[in-house]
């Protein structure tokens, strides 16, 4: 056992140079993620240690738990580019949302504008609990209105485990799939881990994103994924150079 643990793949050496992280909290103190500037400073600089070179940021927007704005949001980002700038980090660092599926959802997108990753491309998720009653609805409006939804931790959604078929259902209206790296090594259970492989291997995710909240996650990256096959993950990161602004 020992022998083939220590052949597999440290996480952190498989981000490239010049990465294109899209999924974050590293705005201070707007979610569950940095809860200072300070927070925010040294989890950049660990992520810049590990090839991340451009940042897409994404706070939560949740009714009732999260009450972001898009005023908010942009004002946050203003003031912590200009302290990464103070403390020598001059990099792409740009604010979108991650977007919690449900009636004031629609709301937003029905009314106003969203913030998006790239142009038209925004990442969504749904509770850990159960699918939205009406994911479908949501998602087909989501695209008439002229999105295009990225679902962020697919492989999260144990209630999907067991019925592989709405992955693929999801694929089929225009979904797209961002892994959470963390997944690979175990982070989040072991089957989790098991269904990112799954999804890697049936070629169904689109991007990555490090969903880093905190120092734990920076240190999983130190952590070995869980198989040898890197192939597939190794073509999905590379995806994220789409969402380079250079």
């Amino acid at each position: 056992m020992f022998f083939f643990n220590k052949n597999r793949a440290v996480l952190k050496d498989l981000i490239p140079d010049n990465h294109i992280d899209i999924h974050s909290h590293l705005l201070p103190g707007i979610d569950d993620g940095s809860k200072s500037f300070e927070h925010t400073l040294g989890l950049v600089q660990a992520l810049q240690g590990i090839g991340v070179s451009q940042f897409v940021t994404t706070p939560h927007i949740m009714q009732d738990v999260w009450n972001n704005t898009n005023e908010g949001i942009l004002s946050l980002e203003k003031q912590t580019v200009v302290e990464l700038k103070n403390n020598g980090i001059d990099i792409p660092f740009r604010a979108a949302s991650e977007y919690m599926m449900d009636e004031y959802f629609v709301q937003l997108f029905q009314t106003g504008e969203l913030l998006t990753l790239k142009d038209n491309y925004v990442l969504v998720e749904m509770s850990y609990i159960n699918a939205p009653i009406q994911l479908y609805t949501i998602l087909f409006d989501l695209q008439v209105a002229g999105y295009i939804p990225i679902l962020a931790h697919p492989e999260r959604y144990i209630f999907y485990h067991n019925n592989f078929e709405e992955y693929v259902k999801l694929k089929r209206v225009g979904c797209l799939f961002q892994l959470n790296l963390l997944a690979v090594v175990g982070y989040y259970g072991e089957s989790i881990a098991n269904a990112a492989k799954e999804l890697l291997q049936k070629g169904m995710y689109d991007f990555v994103g490090s969903d880093v909240h905190h120092s734990k996650h920076i240190a999983a990256f130190g952590d070995k994924v869980k198989w040898k096959d890197l192939s597939p993950l190794k073509e999905v990161i590379k995806n994220n150079q789409f969402f380079s602004i250079q």
